[in-house]
Parts: structure tokens; C-alpha cells; sequence
């Protein structure tokens, strides 16, 4: 024991290292903290794009037309078809995930800043295999954002199986933003490009 204690001493700072890579290898929440780091910085945001960007015509653009629904905790369905004239905002999530609980907390801010405007949907999809490991995530958390899951099949333009994967529609219809990985949703750039969605 008494050598124990001398080699603890001699190599503290191996020893700190190897419990924080341990916690971070078993702790979802302390995965979850250290991407939050990461994502703080903005560099993993996408852009919304300009109204005016020209896509080939090769590249397969999902619109509103190209449907799904998801439905709330009381059964009701939302049909993504039937949002036309509002920007809609989309994000496929799961509890298990560790780079969606560290992006869910700006999604919050988000959420809380515009939660008034009727103009501005909130689409966030929980993928859980038990929907109930993510409404228990929910209420750990204390967020209040509506708490969703699939009402059928999703079309790949929308989710090709990546977590998270956030998708942004104009009033349009038209897939603004497609975004699979983690980001930071409470930056002022990305608000002023929500407002400039808003405004069109």
C-alpha cells in the first residue's frame, strides 16, 4: 500500500488523465459536456443557404411536398406538408446519443427565444428504440420543447440514419439547411439567419 501511495504521488497528473478518459468513456452526460465545449466555438455550424442559390439538376431537393408526420405524446400527427408558409425546423435525436444531448441544450435557448412567434416550428424527432428513454431524458433535463417520434417512415432527404441530423425548410417548402453532426443553435449568426428566413 505504501508504494501505492509514493507511485500516486509521483504520477498524479497520469493517474487525473486516465479517470477523466474513463468517465468520459461511461458517461454519456460527460461525453455530452465535452462535445458542448466543442460545439461553443461555432466552427461545426452549417449555414442556411442564400434564397438565391442555384442547385444542379441532378441533386435531389426535398420539398414539402415530399411529406412525412410525426406525432406528440397524445397521439395527435403533425404533417410536415401541411407547414407551408412557416420556417420549420427539424432535428432527429436520440437519449443513447452523446453529440445530441451536447447540441439539445442550444436547441433549447433556441426554442425559448422564439417560442411565441407562429411563424417558427419546432420539429424535433426523438429515434429512441423506447420512446420512453427519451421523454425520461426530457424531463431529467427540464426541457420544454414538444416531445416527438415518427409517424411512419421519414424519406432519406430528410434523414439518412446520421444523429443528429438537423433540417431547416424556407416558407417554401425548401430544404434550406441539411445539416448530419452536432452544432451550436443558440449563436446570434445563426439567429439572424432565422430572422432573414422569417422575413421572406
Amino acid at each position: 500500500m505504501e508504494k501505492f501511495k509514493i507511485w500516486l504521488k509521483k504520477n498524479w497528473s497520469v493517474t487525473l488523465l486516465f479517470a477523466i478518459f474513463v468517465l468520459l468513456l461511461v458517461s454519456p452526460d460527460a461525453k455530452a459536456w465535452l462535445m458542448r465545449q466543442i460545439i461553443s466555438t461555432g466552427l461545426l455550424n452549417s449555414k442556411i443557404e442564400e434564397k438565391n442559390v442555384e442547385k444542379p439538376a441532378n441533386e435531389n431537393i426535398a420539398t414539402i411536398s415530399e411529406s412525412f408526420s410525426v406525432k406528440d405524446e397524445s397521439g395527435q400527427s403533425i404533417n410536415v406538408s401541411e407547414l407551408k408558409g412557416k420556417v420549420v425546423f427539424i432535428n432527429f435525436w436520440a437519449s443513447w446519443c452523446p453529440p445530441c444531448r451536447a447540441e439539445f441544450p442550444s436547441i433549447q435557448k433556441f426554442y425559448e427565444k422564439y417560442e411565441g412567434n407562429d411563424e417558427l416550428v419546432f420539429i424535433t424527432i426523438n429515434l429512441d428504440d423506447e420512446p420512453q428513454a427519451g421523454k425520461h431524458y426530457f424531463e431529467k433535463e427540464k426541457f420544454t420543447i414538444p416531445f416527438l417520434i415518427p409517424n411512419g417512415n421519414i424519406p432519406n432527404e430528410y434523414f439518412s440514419g446520421s444523429l443528429p441530423t438537423t433540417v431547416i425548410l424556407d416558407k417554401t417548402g425548401k430544404i434550406r439547411m441539411h445539416h448530419a453532426g452536432m452544432a451550436d443553435y443558440s449563436k446570434d449568426s445563426f439567429y439572424e439567419e432565422i430572422n432573414q428566413l422569417l422575413k421572406d
